[in-house]
């Protein structure tokens, strides 16, 4: 006589569903710490590394000139950045001066690239001495206060704030400030987009008698 065979218990089929989530929660662990440690997506890094005036021009109580910014854009993610919608923009006392679109671009994972953007700033009015004394200090490394810079007192830029060839010149100054931006993309495992964005924001000390770059501070 042949025996027939008893089908699996329930005892059976709730081992098997238990091992089976379990598993299913470790793998999902181990997902996320390799997510987290690996593929997290940080922000690309930009470090300035020179500011120029190519020309500038003085007359009448208003300036213009040519404004040139050359940095170093850092992408630390293990996928391609690719940004889009980026710019520059240049304020003197608190107004926009000058505006630029910066074109897009793709910067490859874990890869360095070097940029320059140079624009012509239009004609714009200098402030008025006491508006200029209440808008611009200069931060001296490792001092305890800082030396206020007017349109009309000469100040002398010591060494550490803009250095080289600079640091004996005296005269009147003025200070911009440069703001960039880099807004884009990054597509972790060809699967997930993510929204970063790198931004880097400068002040510039400028000699207003010949538009020399006295220093920058990042």
């Amino acid at each position: 006589m042949v025996k027939s065979q008893r089908p699996p218990s329930g005892r059976t089929n709730l081992a098997s569903c238990i091992v089976a989530t379990i598993f299913l929660i470790f793998l999902v662990i181990i997902v996320l710490i390799v997510y987290f440690t690996v593929f997290k997506p940080k922000d690309p890094k930009i470090y300035v590394n020179s500011i120029q005036l190519p020309s500038f021009s003085v007359g009448n109580n208003s300036v213009s000139f040519t404004f040139s910014q050359y940095v170093t854009v850092k992408n630390p993610n293990r996928a391609a950045f690719s940004h889009y919608d980026s710019t520059i923009q240049l304020l003197y006392s608190g107004s926009q001066v000058g505006f630029m679109f910066i074109p897009a671009g793709k910067i490859e994972s874990g890869q360095t690239q070097y940029m320059a953007a140079t624009f012509a700033v239009q004609s714009f009015p200098l402030a008025q001495p006491n508006q200029a004394a209440a808008a611009t200090t200069i931060p001296i490394p490792g001092a305890t206060t800082t030396v206020a810079a007017t349109m009309t007192e000469p100040v002398g830029v010591t060494a550490g704030f803009g250095g080289g060839n600079n640091v004996n010149r005296v005269g009147p100054t003025m200070e911009i400030d440069s703001r960039m931006e880099l807004a884009g993309r990054i597509r972790v495992l060809n699967v997930f987009a993510h929204h970063v964005d790198a931004k880097s924001e400068c002040r510039v000390t400028v000699a207003v008698n010949d538009g020399s770059v006295l220093g920058f501070h990042c």
